[in-house]
């Protein structure tokens, strides 16, 4: 529980909005408690009911569920049986994350290096998000060079080896996976399930070799 708890804070960088970042401006630096003043006048069973739609049925019948209480601090809405972690960002965007993203996501709250996946991980955003710099992993707002991304419905991996994400490129405009926050400890593949993703930026342009760093 400690590590979902942790991982709150991923989904404060990939998902919200740029009006809702700026609400954490006065929130504590963890970003829990900014987590924890969405959607609060939420029943449960909605929080749960939209923090699973992230995922296919399978893996979100059974997938713990994380919300707030009345006095504002997280708290498991629904206990899980498979490993999975659902719940809604700042901005109210749901997501589900595996054992690998939620580890992933304490070392991006504490900004050290996460640890080697032991196996594939996998985060579902499958209703999308609004929105996330491809290549600032502490932004907290389009900027006219961060490269600000709106994705669609889409899959998130990260792989056992770094030396995969050299097989994708970091153009999101392709309509293909992608590398978010190449060069990073935070690099990972996202993948579109729908359309291509919207950006306030030009897409980047890739050059021969510039993504083998």
């Amino acid at each position: 529980m400690r590590k979902i708890v942790a991982s709150l804070s991923v989904v404060l960088m990939l998902a919200a909005t740029a009006v809702a970042q700026e609400k954490m401006k006065d929130a504590p630096k963890s970003g829990h408690e900014g987590m924890a003043k969405a959607g609060g006048a939420k029943s449960d069973a909605a929080v749960i009911a939209k923090a699973t739609s992230a995922a296919p049925p399978d893996i979100a019948r059974n997938a713990a569920v994380m919300g707030t209480g009345p006095d504002g601090k997280m708290k498991e809405l629904r206990a899980g049986t498979n490993g999975w972690m659902c719940m809604l960002d700042l901005a109210g965007d749901s997501m589900c994350l595996d054992k690998e993203w939620q580890a992933w996501g304490d070392a991006w709250m504490n900004k050290k290096d996460p640890p080697k996946p032991k196996t594939v991980g996998v985060a579902y955003m499958l209703k999308g998000d609004k929105g996330a710099s491809n290549t600032d992993p502490y932004a907290m707002k389009p900027t006219a060079d961060n490269q600000w991304v709106v994705s669609g419905p889409h899959i998130m991996i990260l792989p056992t080896d770094v030396s995969q994400l050299d097989a994708y490129p970091t153009d999101w405009s392709k309509g293909g996976p992608w590398v978010m926050w190449k060069g990073t400890p935070y690099a990972h593949i996202m993948v579109p399930t729908t359309s291509m993703a919207k950006s306030t930026s030009k897409a980047p342009a890739e050059k021969k070799g510039a993504d083998k760093k």
